[in-house]
C-alpha cells in the first residue's frame, strides 16, 4: 500500500532527512520519502502492518522533531 501524509511543523531539511532513514528502516517499510518543501511523507509499506508501521513513524517523527505531527 502507497499513502500520501501531510506533515505539520517540519522545520527543518536536515530533521526531515533524518526522518525519512529511520522511517525507511522500519520493518515493513519498502519505501518511505520525506519532504520538507512540500511538508509531505510518501509510505510504501505491507497492506497487514500498515497501521502499526504508521503508529512507529509517527513515534520517529516526534522523537526527532517533537513538533511534528502526521496528519492522518
Amino acid at each position: 500500500m502507497k499513502k500520501k501524509f501531510k506533515l505539520e511543523d517540519l522545520d527543518c531539511a536536515n530533521c526531515a532527512a533524518k526522518m525519512e532513514d529511520a522511517i525507511n528502516k522500519i520493518d515493513g517499510v519498502k519505501e518511505a520519502t520525506v519532504s520538507f518543501m512540500t511538508q509531505r511523507l510518501i509510505i510504501e509499506a505491507d497492506d497487514e502492518r500498515f497501521d502499526q508501521i504508521m503508529q512507529e513513524a509517527a513515534a520517529v517523527c516526534r522523537k526527532v522533531e517533537p513538533d511534528c505531527r502526521i496528519v492522518m
